[in-house]
């Protein structure tokens, strides 16, 4: 069955008026307790025009990447405006508990976190790539999203923006830090992530699809894991020091180093073989990762 079309929600206004809630407090930044879901309106698919960040509990089973966990302690998600928010068709579970958080790009006009903002790579990943909180790390941010809950309920004056804009940045900060500890404390899933992505390289690099279709793209491999490009990259930076294009490159490169010592292709062989249109490109690439051309690798082996 195709799915739904995602429901536009162009203000923090409208957001209220479709959870059946006074107005907000502010035109431009909105809380609200998850507990309320439980009777909105059944919306499949949503998409925003601000950053949503929520916490919730509840959540018996969540899929991470390809894999399903038990996981009931806090899960904090970032949505980045014009990303899509697809609700479970089953509905919301009886016991979710939590909140979300709205803040329109226009309440950040003219601050550095307007900048800074869009340079945390959370924002772009997938719902199922969420932050898995300890009870420690859960109090913490809840601690800040309190500090912003009292501000955004007190009487609005010249320094409303200022205080909730420097306790959003702590909390991105204290965000990012907890992403990069789950980069290496789930070491058991990251594993077998890059196995598999071993495996997906593998096979690529020894079927016909590299010629066909040249060098495989950061978006078909995590397409493959079932992970955002984003996500993939960071993850594998914080592992294995490379992204994932750097990744692909250094598999191209020991195949290339294979054919130019085990065969006797020539080198704009072995580039059209490892998907290059243009030997070229392929020598361009080779020297840039090894400091030398084909033939200069090809001579040391003689």
């Amino acid at each position: 069955m195709p799915q739904e079309k995602p429901y536009r929600i162009k203000s923090i206004a409208e957001i209220h008026r479709l959870m059946n809630l006074p107005k907000p407090q502010h035109p431009l930044i909105g809380m609200i307790d998850l507990k309320i879901l439980k009777s909105a309106p059944n919306i499949q698919a949503v998409l925003s025009d601000f950053y949503v960040v929520s916490l919730k509990r509840g959540c018996d089973k969540l899929f991470y990447g390809q894999q399903k966990y038990d996981f009931d302690e806090g899960l904090l998600a970032f949505i980045a405006p014009g990303q899509i928010l697809r609700g479970e068709a089953n509905g919301v579970p009886d016991n979710l508990d939590g909140w979300m958080l709205f803040v329109h790009p226009d309440f950040l006009w003219n601050t550095p976190l307007a900048k800074k903002i869009k340079q945390y790579e959370f924002f772009g990943y997938s719902t199922n790539e969420a932050l898995f909180l300890s009870d420690k790390e859960e109090t913490t941010i809840n601690g800040i999203v309190n500090n912003i809950r009292e501000e955004y309920h007190a009487n609005i004056d010249k320094f409303s923006q200022d205080v909730i804009i420097a306790q959003l940045d702590v909390l991105f900060t204290y965000a990012q830090r907890f992403y990069e500890r789950q980069f290496i404390t789930r070491k058991i899933t990251n594993n077998q992530v890059l196995t598999r992505l071993e495996e997906i390289l593998s096979t690529y690099f020894n079927s016909e699809d590299l010629v066909l279709k040249g060098l495989p793209t950061v978006q078909h491999v995590a397409d493959s894991l079932n992970l955002s490009t984003k996500y993939l990259s960071s993850m594998l930076k914080q592992l294995i020091g490379l992204t994932t294009q750097q990744l692909i490159h250094e598999k191209l490169i020991e195949k290339a180093k294979e054919k130019l010592s085990t065969t006797e292709l020539t080198v704009s062989e072995i580039a059209y073989e490892l998907g290059f249109e243009h030997s070229q490109s392929f020598n361009k690439l080779f020297k840039a990762k090894t400091n030398q051309s084909p033939l200069e690798f090809r001579h040391s082996f003689n």
